[in-house]
């Protein structure tokens, strides 16, 4: 058996991850930069954004749901050491998400034209999107896999390779065909990154005969799957659906580049959660713990200190996006920002709720989840309503959530002890 990984690694595979992951967001701020040069004067700028960050993923859901849940077997066999089963394991997991990844493409395919009618995309933006949408889907499936196996480094360096190639191909085709189209389609080209797995395509192919995950304790892993990364859509992606269906072309632009900037400090420092989750999903007592903890706090720090860089420097960074202040943008960011440190904090506990297979605290941020996006859809008809009702709305949930899982947490050591 393998010896299990020491304690000590984990701030240094988190911290190695997010200094890559820092640079690529950088690059992906860039390509931010390029298309809100290029749109923004043609009000497409928001609908690409839109595109990208609410629609493509909302019609991913199920993949994603599937995904979620096998990173977490996959890494409680990997950190115990257990590779004779980790071999079955991986082949039946293969199988299965081939399956749910497949159902998910079939979902999209009959899912995209309603729901794009319903948040006011036009018919060739629905069709590109969905395009990219499969085409992201089956990169996943093999993702999925990889950070099951805890290949940070290669999947930082994945995203590294993705970041360059929309970068280029995203100035080329939207400076010589300006349009929301042109933008979603360089974000699919760059997708093209992920056949750098074919390199460790022998890594993957493990033998032995296909394990099934499918048992009841998987059954039950997957609903609270379902909870956690719906709850995560509708808290961090859900808004921009509510703006491209209420907001005027103008009031989208300058709400989705501020959004864009806000949701750039959970992302900053979500290679944290990653670590994190495949972590505590191999190993939840002992002194892990403690270093489990140190990462949840580092998270939180640099989510603080994050949101306090942006508001100093928010003329600055929507400058790079339009190439001249956009003081709608800029006044937008202050709320947006305070609303995007609240979602990262629920993401950390529902990220540990879900590693540690605590069902019902997992159940309640997907409730929580829902419920803040349909006060969203209720209330949010314009910016002046929608931006303060979205940090009061996330606020609350983060004190319940947290709330909850300090009593959480009181039980459950008081189980260990």
């Amino acid at each position: 058996m393998k010896a299990r990984p020491s304690t000590g690694s984990l701030l240094q595979s988190g911290l190695i991850f997010s200094i890559i992951n820092f640079a690529t967001g950088l690059g992906n701020l860039a390509f931010q930069g390029v298309i809100g040069r290029h749109l923004s004067g043609l009000g497409q700028y928001g609908n690409a954004n839109s595109a990208l960050t609410g629609f493509m993923p909302l019609l991913g859901l199920l993949p994603a749901v599937a995904m979620s849940a096998v990173v977490h077997y996959i890494a409680h066999f990997h950190a115990c050491g257990d590779h004779a089963r980790l071999q079955g394991l991986l082949a039946g997991c293969r199988k299965f998400l081939f399956r749910f990844t497949l159902a998910g493409s079939v979902l999209a395919l009959i899912a995209v034209k309603p729901l794009s009618d319903y948040f006011h995309f036009n018919q060739s933006l629905m069709l590109v999107t969905l395009g990219c949408t499969l085409f992201g889907l089956w990169g996943s499936f093999v993702a999925a896999l990889c950070q099951g196996l805890s290949w940070f480094k290669r999947l930082a360096l994945i995203g590294f390779l993705t970041m360059l190639l929309r970068i280029l191909f995203g100035w080329f085709v939207t400076l010589k065909w300006p349009s929301a189209e042109t933008a979603v389609l360089a974000t699919g080209f760059a997708l093209l990154a992920n056949l750098i797995l074919l390199f460790w395509r022998k890594d993957l192919a493990l033998t032995g005969a296909p394990v099934s995950p499918w048992n009841r304790e998987f059954a039950l892993y997957f609903v609270i799957s379902a909870a956690c990364v719906g709850g995560s859509y509708c808290f961090f992606q859900g808004d921009l659906l509510v703006a491209n269906k209420f907001f005027t072309n103008g009031e989208l632009d300058a709400y989705t580049a501020a959004g864009t900037l806000a949701r750039a400090l959970p992302m900053t420092v979500s290679p944290l959660l990653a670590v994190l989750f495949t972590s505590r999903s191999g190993a939840r007592s002992g002194g892990i713990v403690t270093e489990q903890l140190k990462l949840l706090g580092l998270y939180s720090f640099g989510l603080m200190i994050g949101a306090a860089g942006l508001f100093g420097l928010r003329t600055f960074c929507v400058k790079l996006i339009f190439g001249h202040p956009v003081p709608a943008a800029e006044a937008m960011i202050v709320q947006l920002s305070i609303t995007m440190v609240f979602v990262g904090l629920l993401q950390a506990l529902a990220q540990w709720a879900l590693a540690s297979r605590w069902t019902r605290l997992s159940l309640l941020y997907g409730a929580l989840g829902l419920g803040y996006w349909l006060v969203l859809l209720a209330l949010g008809r314009t910016s002046g309503t929608l931006l303060p009702v979205m940090a009061a709305a996330s606020g609350t949930a983060f004190a319940i959530l947290f709330f909850a899982w300090l009593i959480t947490m009181r039980r459950h050591r008081r189980v260990i002890t």
